[in-house]
């Protein structure tokens, strides 16, 4: 079978590899869509190398249809249409035990522990199927819907970090597919004013067309005067940044109201940092958060809001690839002109 091979930083390679075969509680399905995400470029840039593995095959927001299941393995079979959470916690852990498995402190997944979804034939180990990570697909659902479960449940996570909630004015800083979920899913929890502030015309347009409340040109605009203009002067209930910029970081101090909440959702590269007011924090009794993964219970809500079509995350999807294209796919997400790419097999 074919499989980007992720040989080091940097070298991505398309080749044939041993398809795999399904142990004792394990399934085989054959990759349907393999969603391309900002965390995969940064492995593959070598920016992000926590949990990564040379040589491994990476890819964790997928779908797809079982083709083996494993002796022992009951409740699936072959022909199913499966997600998975690909995040598995040990649920034994100080953090298990408190709720915050996302964070757990020795957590396996897909994509780095085990091989990813990059390639047409993947392993769903025993341990993620054990710990209820996988969901059926209803056949109303896409597999590039599917795929999408995995990043919208870390949007929740997000979320809930920042307490987004029935009233609040929301400023997302980014406005590519992540900034787009966070802008749904606000508007879904109740947000009375959701506004996203993007450089690139064209997201912004997109974000506009997809139902932001209001777009801001940051190269020509203050994202903090935009918003008091709408809140009496108040300023952002949650400013979200869902892009991994340092100096945003500290920007958002400045657009959100005092008692305000700041929620640090996108990653950040090792050694990046940012200076920030710390007075700011202080006086005006900002909440700063960050966002971590995802939890099964978090994927399990996203999973349903996909399915009862609340989200609507296949709109966001914008381009498609063969896996034999990959590096086309690759080059696209990180020129900034598409949204959602997913790497298919038909």
């Amino acid at each position: 079978m074919k499989a980007a091979v992720l040989e080091a930083p940097g070298n991505l390679q398309v080749k044939e590899v041993p398809t795999p075969s399904a142990g004792p509680g394990e399934m085989v399905i054959r990759v349907k869509a393999a969603a391309l995400c900002g965390t995969d470029i940064r492995i593959m840039n070598g920016k992000k190398k926590k949990g990564v593995r040379f040589p491994s095959v990476i890819g964790h927001e997928f779908a797809g249809e079982v083709v083996e299941v494993g002796n022992g393995l009951e409740g699936y079979a072959v022909g199913d249409r499966i997600a998975a959470d690909p995040v598995v916690p040990c649920r034994g852990c100080a953090y298990c035990r408190t709720g915050m498995e996302n964070v757990c402190l020795n957590r396996k997944a897909i994509g780095y522990e085990f091989d990813g979804a990059f390639e047409e034939y993947m392993r769903i180990p025993a341990i993620a199927i054990e710990a209820g990570n996988v969901m059926k697909l209803p056949e109303s659902m896409s597999y590039a819907a599917g795929a999408l479960a995995e990043p919208l449940a870390c949007v929740l996570n997000g979320q809930k970090n920042a307490r987004v909630g029935l009233g609040d004015a929301v400023l997302i800083l980014g406005s590519g597919p992540i900034g787009l979920m966070h802008m749904m899913l606000a508007k879904a929890s109740g947000a009375a004013l959701v506004a996203i502030s993007e450089p690139n015309a064209g997201r912004r347009q997109r974000a506009k067309e997809m139902g932001a409340d209001i777009v801001i040109d940051p190269t020509t605009e203050d994202p903090g005067d935009v918003m008091r203009s709408h809140t009496q002067g108040l300023g952002a209930d949650v400013v979200i940044l869902a892009i991994g910029v340092p100096k945003l970081a500290a920007d958002a101090l400045g657009f959100v109201r005092k008692g305000g909440r700041v929620n640090l959702f996108a990653g950040f590269s090792v050694g990046d940092m940012g200076t920030m007011d710390v007075n700011l924090i202080h006086y005006n009794e900002i909440f700063v958060s960050g966002a971590s993964a995802l939890s099964r219970s978090g994927y399990e809500t996203s999973f349903n809001l996909i399915r009862s079509g609340a989200i609507p995350v296949e709109k966001l999807v914008s381009d498609s690839f063969r896996l034999d294209a990959i590096h086309d796919a690759v080059a696209l997400a990180e020129s900034g002109n598409a949204l959602k790419i997913t790497v298919q097999n038909d």
